[in-house]
């Protein structure tokens, strides 16, 4: 399998055409995974377009690739965000990493009651910029042509509210429903995964009132960093995408 990088400045090439890597991935591409000339590699912008090239020029500071084949992959016709509780430790960016990987469209970081971890002023936009680069890099190593969004983190109240206009599933071990029962209805899925302590029950009541559906994996309880990412497995059959 080819390598894949993104480049977002440079997919408007058609075939025939030059694409120039530059900074942190023409070094990325160079030093790291060492690719050589003649080496055929993927390109994309993370919102669709995928290139398909051969290089031609190899150096730390740029890379030059000739492109030989361009398509554009549209979005997804229904779309899975993940709403991932903050977490302590990494347990919250294992989800993110996994989660990127294994399909998801969006990531939104959710500062639930029982988070051990606080995403308070500067430290908020600091950790939304961590959550997209793994989220980036993430789709890279999966060769995705849409990279995920990472939204700014979001109260319980903000979280509610999203479940107007989509159809929010809150994993719950204490469900009675089961996610491998749900059909899809066409609306974009917002899965709701709580922190290692759970989701508080004021904030179930809360989720419940705005017309989410609570949901259960199975007959265990997961981990806050493996939860998310194997409900997106699941909805992932589900729709059809796998």
């Amino acid at each position: 399998m080819s390598l894949h990088f993104v480049t977002p400045t440079s997919t408007d090439a058609e075939v025939g055409e030059l694409v120039t890597l530059t900074g942190a991935e023409a070094k990325h591409a160079a030093v790291v995974r060492r690719v050589r000339v003649g080496e055929t590699v993927t390109l994309g912008d993370g919102s669709g377009v995928w290139l398909e090239g051969v290089v031609e020029d190899v150096s730390a500071a740029q890379v030059r690739v000739r492109v030989h084949s361009r398509t554009t992959h549209d979005a997804p016709p229904v779309r899975i965000a993940l709403a991932q509780a903050l977490a302590k430790g990494d347990r919250d960016e294992l989800a993110v990493q996994a989660a990127c990987e294994l399909g998801v469209d969006e990531i939104i970081p959710w500062q639930a009651g029982r988070s051990i971890s606080r995403w308070e002023g500067a430290k908020a936009a600091k950790g939304r910029d961590r959550w997209a680069t793994i989220a980036r890099e993430a789709a890279k190593q999966a060769h995705r042509p849409w990279v995920p969004r990472v939204d700014e983190v979001h109260s319980t109240a903000q979280l509610a509210a999203l479940a107007a206009d989509r159809r929010m599933l809150v994993l719950d071990p204490t469900a009675q429903a089961r996610l491998t029962g749900i059909r899809p209805d066409g609306r974009d899925i917002l899965l709701v995964v709580g922190p290692e302590g759970g989701i508080a029950p004021e904030e179930l009541t809360r989720f419940a009132d705005a017309g989410a559906e609570r949901v259960r994996l199975g007959d265990t309880v997961l981990r806050t960093s493996t939860a998310g990412p194997a409900a997106i497995a699941v909805l992932s059959g589900a729709l059809g995408r796998w």
